[in-house]
């Protein structure tokens, strides 16, 4: 079977740097900082006071106060990324089956916030008899976002939700490219979301030793690459890309942000939550998305790394670049956009994925900030794109994105022309 070109016609995002896609964009190329002190919830007692929160943003914008009432936050910024990303599109009954429309929307750890609620409720008040909000389930599993999607505007293509954690999402953008290029779709939405910023998640993250606890400065808490870097900030939004058949795009006239040129999977096999220290799994996915993409390792110009901010992680990544592209990782950009946005979870591939969609059609590569002292431990000949943005004509960007459980993916775009 011949494969079908796929190509990204529409893009749509809420982050903590802009509410909409254009302006993610505008955030992530000025330098914009996310991070603040935490309003969701009264954060003294835990040993974390600050996240990346979306600002400004009203549900009733959104939804009507009963539907509201029906969709945790992550699922609101799901279908609000979803929502905007089909309108960028262009689809409509017209010229698009939508029986050949999928959806393919996720989140790492879905309505977790949520379901703390509700236990915390259950077993705080009350007289003692079990009572439960008919939402519960709803509200707190994640393929609900794809189903409302496809209820709203009646797309009856391939319909679920892909879990790997903070990789969740690029592997939805992944199942999305391999539904299409085998002739099983025509277009599929396909993203995910984050909305973990709440005593559960913080708490959470915070027993782990996940997050940083730079509670006297967190502008600067987010530092990927830094040697003072003590754990990733947390991150809520969403992002969403139309993925379609090119052929398809052409033939309805859609504009054309760039292509996906290929994916690649991998698993650690090492542990829960660190990376494999040589960056064995990384180094899996990337060689396997270049060989997907039927494309050598001297091709790609821009990598938008993992970059989480963490201790291990930080130095792993840089270390299985290296180990892939040889001489020519010092001529990639490569940064991280997660000092801006902090770490959105499953929505982080999504989101990330379209930030190298927009560096190929715009020409610029985002920075990394938050730059102080060099790791002795990371090759600092590597190009960070530290401090501020640059311009750079790109022809191939590459995204990774790496899950608790050693679950990797990464993704490879390519300039449309």
């Amino acid at each position: 079977m011949e494969s079908k070109r796929v190509v990204v016609t529409g893009l749509g995002a809420i982050t903590p740097i802009g509410n909409t896609a254009k302006d993610f964009w505008n955030g992530l190329v000025n330098g914009a900082n996310g991070a603040a002190e935490i309003t969701r919830f009264d954060s003294a007692l835990y040993k974390t006071h600050f996240a990346c929160e979306v600002k400004g943003y009203n549900p009733d914008d959104f939804f009507d106060k009963k539907t509201v009432r029906k969709y945790d936050l992550f699922a609101q910024f799901d279908i609000v990324a979803a929502d905007e990303a089909i309108a960028d599109s262009g689809i409509t009954p017209e010229n698009t089956d939508f029986d050949d429309v999928g959806v393919m929307l996720t989140s790492g750890i879905g309505g977790v916030q949520h379901f703390f609620n509700e236990m915390k409720e259950f077993f705080t008040e009350g007289d003692g008899t079990p009572r439960f909000s008919p939402f519960l389930i709803t509200k707190m599993i994640v393929n609900m976002p794809g189903g409302v999607i496809s209820i709203k505007y009646g797309f009856r293509g391939p319909n679920f939700a892909t879990v790997s954690a903070c990789a969740s999402s690029a592997h939805a953008i992944m199942d999305a490219f391999n539904y299409i290029r085998l002739g099983k779709s025509k277009v599929i939405i396909a993203g995910g979301a984050g909305a973990a910023i709440g005593e559960c998640g913080i708490g959470g993250f915070n027993a782990m030793k996940a997050l940083s606890t730079r509670n006297d400065d967190p502008q600067t808490a987010s530092r990927p690459f830094d040697l003072n870097r003590d754990g990733f900030v947390m991150g809520e939004g969403a992002g969403c890309l139309v993925l379609e058949e090119y052929e398809h795009a052409v033939a309805r006239g859609a504009k054309i942000y760039a292509e996906l040129a290929g994916c690649g999977a991998s698993a650690d096999a090492y542990h829960i939550t660190a990376p494999h220290p040589e960056g064995k799994g990384g180094i899996l996915s990337m060689q396997r998305a270049l060989a997907d993409a039927e494309i050598a390792p001297e091709a790609i110009d821009h990598i938008n790394t993992h970059g989480t901010s963490t201790p291990a992680g930080d130095v792993a990544e840089p270390i299985a670049i290296k180990e892939v592209f040889g001489e020519h990782a010092f001529n990639i950009s490569l940064n991280s956009t997660k000092s801006m946005t902090g770490h959105l979870l499953g929505g982080a591939g999504a989101i990330e994925a379209i930030a190298c969609v927009m560096a190929l059609k715009e020409g610029i590569i985002p920075p990394t900030i938050n730059h102080f002292d060099d790791d002795p431990q990371i090759d600092n000949r590597l190009d960070f794109t530290f401090h501020k943005a640059r311009r750079r004509d790109i022809q191939y960007a590459l995204s990774n994105s790496f899950g608790f459980g050693g679950q990797n993916a990464s993704l490879i775009f390519k300039k449309f022309q």
